[in-house]
């Protein structure tokens, strides 16, 4: 899915494994979130270099990233909260804890012993690994419990790096080079000696192998091992010897038994070292991821299925027909019998119409539906309608799924109507059984009565049903309950298909419904400001009463709109913004300034009108009904500008005519 893209461009450095999802790292210094299936969900670019390492919480909402550069950040995945900070060289341990103000503090857990280039931290523990060995750090007693010394100390660390992983709260998996020690933290007891932590660990296991780690997992009380083989090992062949493998060991106290090796072929194997794999695992799932820079290949636990296939890919059919007779003994392994009939029974429909009456006998039809054949053999029609009719006595979900999977041609589909007609019969408002009987008619090209159905249930198929089916001449008289459906998605469709549904139409359909009608006519006019000009005088109530913001709008742009019945519409319901327009549009500019100086005493929008009609006796009624009011007095002043200036000597002479003495000295003083 999407990791093959990724890793077209780019190669995985590191992996880490969430019951949710899983965080893939990179070369190139990205982080990419996937599901399961391996499908992008989200990308973060974080770094201009490798990512080394990548940690996520139990609740799958914060993560922390470390970089090559000395980089590391933590943030909530969905909040993008968290700090980040940068390390000239990672040579210290620093724990950061909230405190009860919501500040971090940070406690140095250790430092001076060189790079530490892995921690893993599980409940109250966390391991860490540098080039001395692994420590390990209780956080609830604040005490370092053990120091477990690295073996081979020739093997450069940045070559074979320490793998760490948890095998439970208490036991910690460590491989490094080619030793491997499992590692049990315990509880000490009651001792005499002083300043000793409250916990040891002891070693349980400990031994060397013939090859080197790249990581640990466990598998029960086994350990599953992703490892590089050694140059002058004689365990694979020569061959197999620059190829990853995956093997799973049984630990002994100072020793190993293998108990099954696979090489991996992975892409570009040739060019990798041990230092370039990673194993990651979902305690959840049971699922091993093996990470190498151009590959992931994703490993699961064999069992008695895989068993089974492998027998009958052997051609070992007889193994087959004993598991299928002899699970009627157990209903539980009836769902996999009947999985295996396709391979057990092949092409044979003699055979499969007699195991079909076995399952019958037992009362088991339910568990052979899904696998009988449905391409180039087919059994007969009776047969799948027979298995119909049982899921209809009991499980009209199950019926439903089958109707929809099933080709319509492998049984009588009038035989099957009827079938669940008569069950309306006895639940008339079953969703299922209505929407499964509109799915009928739709294979039996009954689309007028499959488009009733979905009508009544609201469903919403219904508008790619009109689509693919040119279902528009049985919907001239369902306008309304379309749109009292989806009102977006059916004025859409009216106004995409006007060749097929004539506007005047929808417009007689809708006339009892002046709030649908007026959602259509407002679209129409958004799409073409004349096509419905016929409907513009309607149009001046319609915006009135249910849509009053997009009225003015309306006024400005229709150029079929009858003035004087909008100015009449809008006197009666006092709108006055827009009685303002229709009077300054029929040239009665006058009214119009007085009304906004008036009733919406605005000094702004009245110096604007007058701005844009330009004429002298607005201005000086604008003027004149300023004298006495300093607001408007204030606003002239600051908003005028040269609008006014030529004319001051008018303006100056009627104010000291008219004005009182207070009101020129508020004037002066404004």
């Amino acid at each position: 899915n999407g990791v093959t893209e990724i890793l077209q461009k780019d190669a995985a450095s590191c992996m880490t494994v969430h019951d949710k999802f899983l965080a893939l790292g990179t070369h190139f210094g990205k982080v990419f979130l996937l599901d399961i299936q391996g499908n992008l969900t989200q990308k973060f670019e974080i770094s201009p270099v490798k990512i080394n390492q990548i940690s996520l919480d139990e609740s799958g909402e914060h993560m922390g990233i470390c970089s090559e550069d000395g980089k590391v950040q933590v943030f909530g995945l969905y909040t993008r909260e968290g700090f980040h900070e940068n390390f000239d060289c990672p040579v210290k341990l620093l724990l950061y804890e909230k405190n009860w103000l919501n500040r971090w503090k940070t406690s140095t857990l250790h430092e001076g012993e060189g790079t530490i280039t892995n921690v893993q931290w599980r409940a109250n523990l966390i391991a860490w690994a540098n080039n001395m060995g692994v420590k390990i750090y209780d956080i609830s007693t604040k005490q370092r419990i053990t120091n477990v010394l690295r073996d081979n100390v020739s093997l450069r660390p940045d070559m074979y790096p320490c793998s760490l992983c948890w095998k439970d709260n208490s036991t910690l998996i460590i491989g490094w080079g080619s030793s491997i020690k499992i590692c049990v933290v315990k509880e000490r007891g009651h001792t005499e000696l002083r300043d000793l932590p409250s916990r040891y660990v002891e070693i349980v296991s400990a031994f060397e192998t013939e090859f080197f780690i790249s990581g640990l997992a466990p598998l029960a009380d086994q350990l599953v091992t992703l490892y590089f083989v050694k140059e002058n090992s004689d365990h694979m062949e020569e061959e197999f010897r620059a190829r990853p493998c995956l093997d799973i060991i049984q630990p002994l106290p100072e020793g190993y038994e293998e108990i099954s090796s696979d090489a991996l072929t992975v892409r570009n194997f040739q060019e990798n070292e041990c230092r370039d794999y990673r194993l990651e695992h979902s305690e959840g799932e049971s699922l091993y991821y093996i990470i190498s820079p151009k590959d992931i290949v994703v490993a699961k636990e064999r069992d008695q299925d895989d068993h089974i296939d492998w027998l009958l890919d052997k051609k070992k059919y007889e193994v087959g027909v004993i598991i299928i007779q002899s699970s009627r003994l157990h209903v539980g392994t009836l769902y996999f019998a009947s999985r295996k009939c396709q391979k057990v029974l092949g092409k044979n429909m003699e055979l499969w119409e007699n195991e079909v009456y076995r399952f019958k006998t037992i009362g088991q039809l339910k568990a052979i539906s899904q696998y009988l054949p449905r391409g180039d053999l087919r059994l007969r029609p009776a047969i799948y309608e027979m298995i119909l009719h049982e899921f209809l006595k009991s499980d009209y979900e199950g019926f439903a799924t089958l109707i929809r999977e099933w080709p319509g041609e492998l049984y009588n589909n009038m035989t099957i109507v009827q079938a669940v007609t008569d069950h309306l019969k006895k639940d008339p408002m079953n969703s299922t059984l209505l929407t499964t009987l509109a799915e009928l008619y739709t294979y039996d090209q009954r689309y007028d009565r499959a488009l009733e159905i979905y009508l009544r249930l609201r469903h919403k198929d219904v508008y790619q049903l009109i689509h693919k089916h040119d279902l528009f001449s049985s919907i001239e008289d369902k306008i309304v309950l379309l749109m009292d459906f989806d009102k977006e998605k059916a004025v859409d469709m009216l106004l995409d298909n006007e060749d097929k549904i004539l506007i005047d139409r929808v417009v007689e359909e809708l006339r009892d419904r002046p709030e649908l009608l007026h959602i259509y006519l407002h679209k129409l006019f958004k799409r073409d400001h004349h096509k419905g000009q016929r409907y513009h005088e309607r149009q001046i109530g319609l915006y009135a009463e249910y849509d009053r913001p997009n009225l003015l709008p309306f006024l400005r742009d229709s150029i079929h709109c009858p003035l004087e019945k909008a100015l009449e519409i809008c006197q009666e319901r006092n709108f006055v913004e827009e009685t303002v327009f229709l009077l300054s549009r029929m040239g009665n500019c006058r009214r119009a300034l007085q009304m906004i100086m008036e009733e919406l005493e605005d000094v702004d929008k009245a110096i604007e009108f007058a701005k844009e009609q330009d004429d002298a006796e607005l201005w000086e009624d604008l003027i004149s009904y300023s004298i006495d009011k300093p607001p408007f007095i204030t606003g002239l002043l600051n908003n005028i500008g040269t609008h006014i200036w030529p004319r001051t000597s008018v303006w100056w002479s009627s104010t000291a005519d008219t004005c009182s003495t207070r009101s020129v000295y508020l004037l002066l003083e404004r």
